[in-house]
């Protein structure tokens, strides 16, 4: 492999990060208007995917495009201010919430999205969970401000509370929704007027100026939107110190600013902002090391795998977070959990439906490789001797069915598409050793699961009257001795399922079931997923 003298420099400048939010904050429109300034694209159209209008650039997936929510984790790159950034637009939709943690996984910081009428709502609380568990850090970007919405010091001390993070506001909001005047920069000490949509090449006013109390404003803002910022701000410039990059990094301390996303004001601020701030790719950890981005062994983890996103080829796509060193087109890796040697020979980077072929990444970067078959989710490749990355966490399933085919003549076209649906991730399957393959159960964490699946089973594979049989089960769980072996009889229960890997799985209508095999099995522990089964206990 050629040693490019720029190395060093190459994945220092990488910044890849996730965008996280409760549904209908805005995400998939703040997520165009991103690659719109980093000169992706040409033109920031609407993104509901409704009748008449532009569907969104990052929802490549139909349905996704006709509901206007985003269900899958679409992989974005572009160029800003000298740095290759990787922008990761997560599903919002709870009921797609393994794919977004799983791609929090692969990001080095977040972007925190937050409507400025709603304020922190649940699944915001619960992805931020996600990133202060893993310790990543986090920028605020409160949107839709040219509506009305909450007072700031009010939104500011909800996610102080709500989230026992402190804030720290760049920019401050000049009114809001009819008096929205334009952001006031604290650090800069300029207005950034706003005048409306600012979707083409139009630069926005900017006023420099001494401070808030500058005279210059009068003339600009409404007297009592005036006194009220002046007020506010005031207030925050003498309560907040310097910003603290330690604290940022340490997931302790979040840099905010404000905006419209759908008007595309402020989007620019918040880029220079995150340039200013974000991380370069950090060590990551294995199961019985550290790598580092700047070490010259390749290696990395799939995080992602999505089928069909070519329908004239019946693509399959494995999607790789390269931890350290360079990738090459074509470079030979040992694939850790196969134990075998694979070339990666068709490589591409994606901005929606749209690809191109990546010849050379590095470290921090994300993407996509040609899979036939070798790849599941969590697997770590490098062209070292040894490496294993931390397991990625898979949800236990709640909600179970069968998917039935009217045309007998189509049941097994039925297996094969359910098999590579599972291998996604986006179902989990269970095979009762006495059927076989032949009538899987499928289990998933949400109810739009299945509406997603019936839409796929038709839409990618031709599979026309599928149904889903639901099942009356709730609970999945995975049994091992106390020595971490899998337990393949349980006493007083005759069936145990076997999961993608062959591992035993119990599933039972309730956790009265569950009580009750445990005090006929003392011996045996019961596992939410096959991971914290292998992290308890060593096999």
């Amino acid at each position: 492999m050629s040693e490019p003298l720029n190395f060093e420099k190459e994945v220092l400048r990488r910044r890849t990060f996730a965008i996280i939010s409760h549904p209908d904050a805005g995400k998939t429109t703040l997520t165009e208007k991103l690659i719109w300034h980093g000169g992706v694209i040409r033109e920031a159209g609407e993104v509901k995917g409704k009748s008449g209008t532009k569907a969104a650039t990052s929802d490549w997936m139909t349905l996704e495009q006709q509901r206007g929510i985003s269900i899958t984790s679409s992989v974005l790159q572009f160029d800003y201010r000298g740095l290759r950034v990787n922008l990761l637009d997560t599903p919002g939709h709870k009921d797609f919430s393994e794919d977004t943690y799983r791609t929090l996984v692969a990001a080095d910081s977040a972007v925190m999205l937050i409507d400025v009428a709603k304020g922190v709502e649940e699944r915001t609380k619960k992805l931020y969970e996600v990133c202060r568990y893993r310790h990543i850090p986090i920028f605020t970007f409160i949107n839709k401000c040219d509506r009305e919405g909450k007072a700031p010091l009010e939104l500011i001390d909800e996610v102080e509370k709500t989230l026992q993070m402190n804030c720290y506001p760049i920019t401050w909001p000049v009114g809001l929704g009819g008096q929205f005047t334009g952001l006031y920069h604290r650090i800069k000490k300029e207005l950034m007027v706003y005048h409306g949509k600012y979707i083409g090449d139009e630069p926005v006013e900017i006023i420099p100026l001494s401070g808030i109390d500058d005279p210059k404003l009068e003339s600009l803002v409404r007297p009592e939107v005036l006194a009220q910022a002046k007020e506010e701000i005031e207030l925050i410039d003498g309560t907040l110190g310097d910003f603290s990059i330690e604290k940022f990094l340490a997931g302790e301390l979040s840099p905010l600013t404000f905006g419209s996303a759908k008007q595309n004001f402020g989007i620019d601020t918040f880029l220079d902002i995150f340039c200013d701030y974000a991380p370069p790719p950090g060590e990551r950890k294995t199961k019985n090391a550290v790598v580092k981005p700047l070490d010259r062994t390749f290696t990395g983890f799939v995080f992602k795998i999505q089928a069909n996103m070519d329908r004239r080829h019946r693509d399959r796509i494995a999607f790789i977070r390269i931890c350290s060193g360079q990738f090459e087109r074509g470079m030979k890796v040992n694939h850790m959990r196969l134990g075998r040697e694979l070339r990666l020979s068709f490589s591409s980077q994606f901005v929606a439906q749209e690809r191109e072929t990546v010849d050379v990444a590095y470290a921090g970067d994300i993407v996509g490789v040609g899979d036939t078959g070798h790849f599941q989710i969590g697997d770590s490749i490098t062209t070292g001797k040894h490496v294993e990355f931390e397991d990625i966490p898979k949800f236990t399933p709640e909600l179970f069915a069968r998917v039935t085919v009217s045309d007998a003549m189509k049941r097994q076209k039925l297996q094969k598409a359910l098999k590579h649906l599972s291998e996604e991730g986006a179902i989990q399957l269970f095979i009762d050793p006495a059927v076989g393959h032949q009538d899987p159960v499928l289990g998933v964490v949400g109810e739009l699961q299945f509406e997603v699946l019936l839409f796929r089973l038709e839409d990618e594979y031709g599979l026309e009257g599928a149904r889903i049989a639901r099942l009356p089960l709730t609970v999945a769980r995975w049994p091992r001795t106390a020595d971490g072996k899998p337990v393949t009889h349980l006493a007083g229960h005759s069936i145990l399922y076997r999961d993608h890997n062959e591992q035993p799985v119990l599933l039972l209508e309730k956790e009265w079931d569950l009580n009750w095999v445990k005090k006929e099995n003392p011996g045996v522990e019961f596992f939410t997923s096959i991971q914290a089964a292998r992290n308890a206990k060593p096999e």
